[in-house]
């Protein structure tokens, strides 16, 4: 079928030069001379072969030969090119050229769409490895021409639609050819994303993590289907098999996106071509450590409109940034030896590209390189040796220019491709520009004339008044109409040597004729004022900004290192045995803490007075939303699947926030839009570092489960996803565990069995091998899952949230789970109407361990206050109301051994108030992690100064790039997603 569909395809063009074997009925059928000649051209033959005064022959769309000797056959067309240069033509890896876009899935139901629409194919609608773009191609003349203007002769395109998304056509620009001859490849690559498919509402995925888990599940059942192991047809999954030696090329939105597409990859052996964002500078060394091929964009930030000060106030630094250090990202990537090519993609007209390039090239980028990065490194990309080079036997792709491609005053002339000439600018036109003493009528007046090739244009004045005029310049002939008050002028006239100097005849509005001349003035002070303009731009020093980590303000230039820290005489709070000590030292070395005692000495180490103020551990918050990309995964009622750990976000602001406010650790919990819900991150909040450094090493394996409104979608108006009452969950979670244990007897039998993610996941928890922390607020359902629990065999690690735990504390302490509740949080929806601030001090009474958590980015730098609720709502003892920020948490965690208290062997992670820790007016003047200090209060006010002489500095170059004539934009306060167990994230199709 597929076939037959490619045969009728091909069958249906219009063809201008018809195949050899095609019959013509049209008239004597006569074979075109296809030789032709360039001679005295400069050639590129690669980017560092070079050759002067060289011959380029051609024939048959083909380079036949390329040489400074080259013997001219006999009939050859010769086409001199003295003075002219001769470069490859472009390629561009990533385009939909002649593809439509999808239509977005139209309907006007409101119920969401969970099962699949496609029969025969894989169960979710965004894997489309079958789509083959060739039955839908159509060429588009006039995109083509853009393309073709701006120096491209091949293009690599394919339907933007889906997750996995099919093959690519490698498609020569030839306009004047039929398909026949212009698709040169019709399975170039295979192309994929983190976006859903247009053509489908199916709901899965419906974030960047559930993304991430589809393309692992589904990369699993093609190796079982490979097999032979399903039952049923695949046509996806099929499809997908046969693709797999393609060059697989993955587009990202962002750099943090770029690491995560090669992280997946790496897991299945496949080495993605990434196409990237034009970021990669912030992050250069992990992008270096992907191995990968990029395919980097260049459509730079216009500066913002800064004239109003008070809307410029909106902007972040982040953003200001992005605009001063983003044309250096080639310079960058090109300087640490990533391989990349450069795509049109992204640029609101192609006609951009070139400046943007230019840009770039200001910056630093090589020209050489950049040469490269158009022709020879796209195609050894995509495994292709007759395109992007001008060596015997190549596509007779090439474009004609003035001079340098990469110079702004260069003009691309013509742009062969497939030995066909497409012209841009006619080269027989001559340059005419510059500045003329006309002389008319008996006046003078001055004439302007500027511009390119056909498109110069002309003014004249008389004075400093212009005069209404018409100027055209075509075929070597020059037409001028004056209009002075309607009396009209009409001259016609040429170019008469080679100075410039024009002359020819005026007719007035009468008929009657007179001659005009103009001769090109070329003053001294002119020639000057533009050599010294030139050498100005030359020498113009271009200001780009260092790169922070994480690159916005508060970042740090430099990763701050472990120290070895002597703390002398501070009251040091244990969260051990040990209590509060009075007057203490602390020695932190090698990242551990070495040594806790009296008049403790250490060489070289750095002494920080402690005296009067006061050292904790580090706050753990056992259940955080801050630094993740994305919360909840709700379009299944299990998604066990995916992990939070693929979606951490090491650019939050509320890291350092966290910090400010003695946090250290945290659990980034999924959300609550399911029962059974992602895997959790542990991290350390080592602000600067990556997101892989701030999960914690052999971090403790955890899983959220919920229950209550939000699982049941009490609140949702489209809601019909299974379960939607309480008994509903009950016998989803019997139902999940049930198929898990199947699945592992399956998998222990030593018969073939299909992996799966969500079972492998499932199967950990009946082992005790992951821990839950479960969202609960009811009495009736929290013992539901314990029962559930012990009908399974494993335990509940932590009821978070947990509001009527003090209605079941015993039951809790028999079955050994804690208790992770907010201090005072109640009545913001329905089934939180009997919480209690009592609730942590009862629940601790009961013998349960019992954390406050913050659930929230505010009150994750307030932990210490909502630790001391406790004592006023139930009276427990300052060091236990301390143990429910410290080490509690840390214990339900399982990192109790790491952190959590002041102890000897354990991680150098510790707080310094200026005074109580519990006091409202207790301020964080150092957070230290690992032994580095990562917030520093007279540190926090420097940086403050910088950001807002960085941002002054910013300000000024915005401006003067204004007053230049740049192009500028509106102001725009940059987006703040605040992350809560029900946010949801909107992947977009």
């Amino acid at each position: 079928m597929k076939k037959l569909l490619v045969l009728l395809f091909f069958l249906k063009l219009t063809i201008s030069h018809a195949q050899d074997y095609f019959p013509t009925d049209a008239g004597v059928k006569i074979a075109a001379n296809t030789l032709v000649a360039f001679t005295n051209a400069t050639i590129y033959v690669t980017p560092e072969k070079v050759l002067k005064k060289a011959t380029l022959l051609i024939e048959n769309g083909k380079i036949t030969n390329v040489g400074r000797s080259v013997k001219i056959p006999k009939g050859a067309k010769v086409v001199d090119l003295s003075g002219k240069t001769v470069y490859p033509s472009f390629i561009d890896l990533y385009s939909d050229f002649g593809i439509k876009k999808p239509k977005r899935a139209g309907t006007r139901s409101r119920t969401t769409q969970y099962a699949a629409s496609r029969e025969g194919y894989y169960w979710n609608d965004h894997i489309r490895p079958d789509i083959n773009p060739i039955k839908d191609f159509s060429f588009d003349a006039k995109k083509a021409k853009e393309l073709l203007n701006a120096g491209f002769g091949v293009v690599n395109t394919h339907v933007q639609d889906g997750i996995i998304r099919g093959n690519g056509l490698l498609i020569a620009l030839n306009p004047n050819a039929s398909n026949a001859y212009r698709v040169l490849d019709t399975k170039s690559a295979q192309y994929l994303s983190f976006s859903k498919s247009a053509l489908s509402k199916q709901a899965y995925p419906g974030s960047r993590m559930g993304a991430m888990a589809l393309l692992r599940q589904t990369y699993n059942d093609a190796s079982w289907y490979a097999q032979g192991n399903m039952k049923n047809k695949d046509l996806a999954l099929e499809a997908l098999n046969n693709n797999k030696n393609l060059v697989q090329i993955f587009e990202t939105g962002n750099l943090l996106d770029a690491l995560r597409a090669d992280k997946v990859g790496d897991e299945f052996g496949i080495q993605y071509t990434i196409v990237g964002s034009g970021d990669e500078f912030e992050r250069i060394g992990d992008i270096k450590k992907t191995n990968a091929n990029f395919i980097i964009p260049i459509n730079f930030s216009a500066a913002y409109d800064v004239s109003n000060p008070l809307l410029a106030q909106q902007i972040s630094l982040r953003d200001m940034r992005k605009w001063n250090q983003e044309p250096s990202n080639l310079k960058v990537l090109s300087e640490n030896d990533i391989n990349f090519a450069l795509t049109t993609r992204a640029l609101k007209s192609v006609k951009s590209f070139h400046k943007n390039l230019q840009k770039a090239i200001k910056y630093g980028f090589d020209k050489e390189k950049a040469l490269a990065s158009l022709t020879t490194i796209p195609a050894a990309m995509i495994g292709n040796n007759a395109i992007g080079n001008l060596k015997t036997g190549s596509h007779a792709n090439f474009i004609v220019t003035s001079g340098d491609v990469f110079d702004a005053k260069t003009t691309i002339y013509e742009n062969w491709v497939q030995g066909e000439k497409n012209v841009v600018n006619d080269m027989t036109i001559k340059d005419i520009t510059g500045n003329y003493m006309l002389f008319v009528n008996d006046k003078n007046y001055e004439l302007v004339i500027s511009g390119k090739a056909a498109k110069q244009t002309a003014v004249i004045k008389m004075g400093d008044k212009k005069v209404k005029s018409k100027f055209s310049y075509k075929e070597d002939w020059i037409s001028m109409t004056l209009n002075e008050d309607s009396v009209f002028t009409r001259m016609l006239g040429k170019i008469i040597n080679t100075s410039k100097a024009m002359q020819g005849t005026a007719f007035d509005t009468q008929g009657n004729e007179t001659s005009w001349s103009a001769s090109l003035q070329v003053k001294k002070d002119d020639k000057k004022k533009e050599k010294k303009k030139e050498k100005e731009e030359k020498e113009a020093t271009i200001v780009v900004l260092p790169v922070s980590y994480p690159n916005l303000g508060f970042g740090n230039y430099k990763i701050p290192e472990t120290e070895t820290i002597l703390i002398k005489n501070a009251t040091v709070w244990t969260s051990e045995a040990a209590g509060i000590l009075e007057n203490t030292d602390v020695l932190l070395k090698d990242g551990k803490i070495t040594k806790i005692g009296t008049n403790l000495k250490a060489r070289s180490a750095r002494e920080i007075d402690g005296t009067g103020k006061h050292l904790t551990a580090g706050i753990v918050d056992e259940h955080s939303h801050i630094a993740a990309s994305a919360i909840n995964e709700g379009a299944q009622n299990s998604s066990a699947e995916v992990t939070i750990e693929d979606v951490i976000d090491p650019n939050d602001i509320n890291i350092y926030r966290n910090l400010s406010g003695g946090t250290t650790s945290a659990q980034i919990l999924h959300g609550s839009a399911n029962p059974i819900g992602g895997r959790s991150a542990i991290i350390k909040l080592k602000w600067g570092e990556n997101a892989d450094a701030m999960i914690y090493d052999n971090s403790p394996k955890f899983i959220k489960f919920a229950l209550g409104e939000n699982v049941k979608q009490s609140r949702s108006s489209n809601g019909t996803r299974f379960p939607q009452t309480r008994m509903g969950v009950e016998q989803l979670f019997t139902d999940y565990f049930t198929r898990a244990q199947e699945y592992e007897v399956l998998k222990k039998s030593g018969n073939p069995y299909r992996k799966d993610d969500e079972m492998e996941t499932l199967v950990e928890i009946l082992n005790g091998e992951r821990f839950i922390s479960c969202h609960s607020y009811v009495q009736s359902e929290i013992n539901m899952l314990l029962k559930v629990a012990e009908k399974f065999n494993f335990r509940i690690n932590t009821f978070t949230h947990i509001l009527e735990g003090y209605k079941v504390a015993d039951k809790m302490a028999k079955h050994g789970v804690g208790g992770s509740t907010f201090s005072d949080w109640w009545a913001y929806k329905y089934e939180v109407n009997d919480a209690i601030p009592y609730n942590a001090a009862i629940m601790h009474n009961a013998g349960v361990t019992v954390a406050i958590n913050s659930d929230d980015r505010e009150m994750s730098r307030r932990l210490n206050q909502e630790a001391a609720k406790t004592i006023k709502y139930g009276g427990m003892s300052e060091l236990e109301a301390w143990k429910t920020v410290t080490i509690n948490p840390a214990k339900l965690l399982h990192i109790d051994d790491k952190v959590g208290s002041i102890k000897a062997g354990k991680d150098a992670d510790v707080v310094l108030w200026s005074q109580h820790p519990m006091s409202i007016y207790a301020k964080v003047e150092k957070t230290i992690v690992d032994g580095r200090v990562l917030f520093d209060r007279n540190e926090d006010l420097k940086k403050r100064e910088a950001i807002k002489k960085e941002k002054s500095k910013l300000i000024t170059m915005m401006l003067n790039e204004k007053m230049k004539g740049g192009k500028t934009k509106a102001p725009v306060k940059r987006g703040d997603v605040n992350f809560h167990c029900d946010t949801l994230e909107a992947l977009k199709n």
